[in-house]
């Protein structure tokens, strides 16, 4: 099993919302954290079960940094 980064935002308007820096164009939602990370692991099987048909992997090249300004 690998790991990926998901990035998570607050939006405004409420709720959050995601993205998974590995697979463009994976992004989910959700109201609260719980209920985004349950869309999140959905949207991602969703974009790995394409990328197969396709015979594509994620993208390993990715890489999120944690910094401190």
């Amino acid at each position: 099993m690998q790991n990926y980064a998901v990035v998570i935002h607050s939006d405004p308007d409420g709720g959050f919302w995601a993205e998974v820096p590995a697979l463009p164009g994976c992004y989910s939602q959700g109201e609260t954290i719980e209920e985004l990370k349950q869309n999140v692991r959905e949207a991602f099987t969703g974009v790995v079960a394409v990328l197969a048909q396709d015979g594509r992997q994620p993208d390993a090249n990715i890489q999120v940094l944690d910094i401190a300004v």
